[in-house]
């Protein structure tokens, strides 16, 4: 689209239009995701926490001349002379709300293109529908998706920007979550063909009922041609009954009166086969949901005239949604990206934007495979991949394929291999020296990506810590929500982030903007800077022997007495090139462990101003006891004496300090005394000490393993070590391979601890053994390979952790770097 024609649809609305027939291939809202800067059109997002005006002078000099924009430069960040200039050549949208900018731009584009276009919605299954049908249908098709789950407000734009002309069928899903958001979404998707997947409780604070949601729903199919859908559901029937949805023709199934009666349902092993309307179907699944998803798609391909055959061909072709990107640690120091669950231009942008924010190691690399689920491509598309992976300054690409060994002329990364088949790559890869590299694997589910991943993935026991990224992400937007626009926000990383691993979580919240990080001692604050994490990082437990190492890699830190302030001075004599190294005091105000004294302010003062070298970043203090009600009278006494202690401090320099005090609990309870930033630790990981908080934070770990072996053992025999367990009835005993030794407590013995099985409770009996426990599983119906939960939803490690009369943090830091840390990207 070009300049002049995004004038068109803004025309009510004052601009500045320099290069009318500029072209604009790129819409985006992120500054850090922008790939092609002069074809770039950038949206400048406002919200409580973040706005995107802040950013157009960086956008200037990476090459960005286009904007949209709800507020004049005179209140953007500062602009240098030369930024300026840039700004009075650049074409610039003054509009009242980006987001319906971004929506009418985006809708526009849609009425070019007069394919077959599927509009999905529903509570739940909307991106497994998506990704089934789309697989099915690229066997003969171009096909369109959004990426990954793009169906929000902003994510279905961005979907279907990506329509071209070589487009045959489109497939896009829609997501809301209040009243009045679908329209917005039917607008620029226009469906020919709906799926309603289903109606669930999902999304529905902000609904009076079901019945408005439903509504609200359906909105999505007002031009639509034709609706998919599951009859199962009584309110559903009656609303299309309606005379606003009378022009739809309904392609119902399931019950007799559908258009595609399901007469034949039953299960075997792991398929299930189903009759639909006469025809026999092959489902590749045991499980309900499943099922249902995948009849959807078949509705769906018989609405579009494929025969029965066909599709039961197509529907073998199936595999597991898992809708996760994981990032693994590989052997050789590396990092795997496992991101093999689906392969289309639009997923490959979003996984490769995602490789980005993974910077611990100096080099990336792709292994791909072709692109089974879009069709052949020609030479240009080749080309533009080549560009697109030069953008993300990829330096090996490692191609698998017939299509790739055909058109390997279109690459020019530097190691660029083309494989034949996976066997083949899989047979080179152990000469290969990938050591050092961040490696993101993508591939067509046909090519058995699986099997680079098993190879590539240094290798470990069965017991593993999931650490879900988009919780993490939700627990800090929580209490960023409940902060001053300006408050910056300390995310405490120390014990190796709680004991959830580093680098990869705290590339996460580096990507969100977090403000500073905290770490307990040098050596972790040293391995964060080795592994190019650049965000400023405070050393809480610095000691005098390590202030070389921290002058030299920029970490800053605590200095809470005389003698180590002294030690630092000394330090810092030897290294007069320095001219400001950044410090954060600690004063105490009665928790009475670190920190300087309310008598010890005015020498303290005067030997900082005596040392140019040394310049306050901070004044902290810690509360004893936030959490606690019963201890509010103490914790505003300290407040009030932090008050007074750095009011001295502050007033003393003329420059600026930041004062923090609030911690987790502190956070929630008193946010009145934000001050300049705040300490966010446990209840970032999901875990609070007010019970009120906890159900508005998501659960970021979980702890799983499987069970390796399953006994019968008569009443009356006994458990483990010391015989200190004993069988009252006959019973079934299942052995899992975690113990003491991986940091599981032994205070969970004998009843004390249970783990999860197929979503019900099994209980530890016998002693925790250093490297296994032992479960009753009588009654389960469990098996050898059976995944158990150790810690995770339904079985939280705050409950293990009352059961054991310990704290949540104890059992965190507590794992064992024996288990892996697997880093789930949703």
């Amino acid at each position: 689209m070009t300049i002049n024609e995004i004038r068109t649809l803004l025309h009510n609305f004052p601009c500045q239009v320099v290069d009318p027939h500029a072209q604009i291939s790129e819409l985006c809202f992120d500054s850090r995701q922008i790939k092609r800067p002069t074809e770039a059109l950038f949206f400048a997002f406002k919200s409580d926490r973040n706005d995107g005006h802040r950013y157009i002078p960086d956008l200037l000099d990476k090459g960005v001349r286009h904007f949209v924009v709800t507020t004049l430069p005179d209140r953007w960040p500062e602009l240098d002379d030369n930024q300026r200039q840039m700004l009075l050549a650049s074409d610039i949208f003054m509009v009242d709300d980006t987001l319906a900018a971004l929506q009418a731009i985006a809708a526009a584009h849609r009425q070019r293109f007069q394919c077959p276009t599927i509009g999905i919605t529903g509570s739940n299954g909307k991106t497994i529908v998506k990704e089934w049908l789309s697989n099915m249908l690229a066997e003969d098709r171009r096909v369109t998706a959004s990426p990954d789950s793009y169906n929000s407000q902003i994510g279905v734009p961005l979907s279907v920007w990506q329509l071209n002309s070589q487009t045959e069928v489109a497939v896009f899903e829609a997501g809301i979550s209040k009243p009045d958001e679908m329209e917005r979404l039917a607008a620029i998707i226009r469906p020919t063909i709906g799926i309603l997947t289903n109606i669930g409780m999902a999304h529905a604070r902000f609904f009076r009922d079901n019945r408005q949601k439903t509504i609200e729903k359906l909105m999505l199919f007002n031009t639509a041609d034709t609706l998919v859908y599951h009859d199962d559901n009584e309110e559903v029937n009656i609303i299309l009954m309606l005379p606003e949805y009378q022009h739809l023709h309904i392609a119902s199934w399931g019950s007799p009166q559908a258009k595609y009666p399901v007469t034949e349902y039953r299960v075997e092993g792991k398929r299930t086969c189903i009759t639909l309307a006469g025809n026999p179907y092959s489902i590749p699944f045991p499980d309900a949901a499943s099922v249902e998803n995948a009849t959807h798609a078949i509705v769906t391909m018989l609405e579009l005239g494929y025969q029965p055959d066909i599709i039961n061909q197509r529907l073998q072709n199936l595999s597991r949604v898992t809708m996760r990107t994981e990032i693994l640690e590989g052997a050789r120091h590396t990092v795997l990206i496992n991101d093999t669950y689906s392969l289309d231009i639009n997923s490959l942008r979003a996984a490769l934007d995602f490789l980005d924010t993974q910077n611990q190691m100096p080099k990336k690399a792709v292994i791909l495979s072709d692109f089974e689920q879009v069709g052949e491509l020609r030479n240009e598309e080749y080309q533009n991949i080549n560009a697109l992976l030069h953008a993300h300054n990829i330096t090996s690409l490692f191609a698998v394929g017939h299509d790739f060994c055909e058109h390997r002329h279109c690459f020019d990364i530097p190691t660029t291999l083309c494989f034949p088949d996976t066997s083949s790559l899989l047979l080179q890869l152990k000469e290969m020296d990938l050591s050092y590299q961040s490696i993101l694997v993508k591939g067509a589910r046909v090519f058995h990506f699986e099997q680079i991943i098993n190879q590539l993935q240094h290798k470990t026991h069965l017991t593993i810590l999931n650490v879900s990224l988009p919780a993490l992400v939700h627990n800090l937007e929580f209490h960023r929500a409940l902060l001053k626009p300006d408050t910056k926000i300390v995310a405490m990383v120390k014990a190796n982030s709680y004991g959830l691993g580093d680098v990869e979580l705290i590339n996460e919240l580096v990507h969100r903007n977090i403000d500073y990080l905290a770490v307990a001692y040098t050596d972790e604050g040293s391995r964060l800077r080795k592994r190019n994490i650049q965000t400023p990082i405070i050393v809480l437990g610095a000691e005098a022997h390590s202030f070389d190492v921290m002058v030299e890699q920029n970490l800053e830190p605590e200095v809470f007495n005389f003698y180590y302030l002294s030690e630092l001075e000394q330090v810092l004599k030897k290294r007069p090139k320095i001219q400001q190294f950044h410090i954060h005091i600690k004063v105490d105000t009665g928790m009475h462990r670190l920190g300087f004294d309310e008598p010890d302010l005015d020498k303290l003062i005067q030997i900082i101003k005596n040392n140019p070298q040394l310049k306050i970043a901070s004044v902290f203090s810690h509360l004893a006891a936030a959490e606690d009600p019963k201890e509010d009278a103490y914790t505003l006494r300290q407040i009030q004496l932090f008050e007074r202690m750095t009011n001295k401090i502050c007033s003393a320099f003329d420059y600026p300090i930041l004062r923090h005090i609030l911690n987790s609990a502190g956070i929630v309870r008193f946010p009145q005394y934000q001050f300049d930033m705040v300490r966010l630790g446990i209840s970032l990981y999901g875990f609070s000490g007010i019970p009120e908080v906890q159900p508005h934070l998501q659960n970021v770990t979980t702890l799983k393993t499987v069970i390796t072996q399953v006994k019968q053992i008569a009443a009356g025999e006994t458990i483990g070590y010391n015989r200190s367990y004993t069988l009252t009835r006959d019973s079934q005993v299942a052995i899992i391979p975690i113990g003491y030794a991986d940091g599981y407590p032994r205070e969970l013995a004998n009843g004390r601890g249970t783990v999860l099985i197929q979503g019900q409770k099994a209980p530890v009996i016998g002693k925790v053994c250093m490297d296994m426990c032992m479960l009753d599983v009588t009654g389960l119906n469990v098996h050898e390979g059976d995944e158990v939960i150790v810690y995770g939803e339904g079985n939280s490690a705050a409950d293990m952790a009352d059961a054991a009369g310990l704290i949540s943090y104890e059992l965190l830091t507590r794992l064992s770097q024996r288990v892996p840390r697997v880093y789930i990207k949703e």
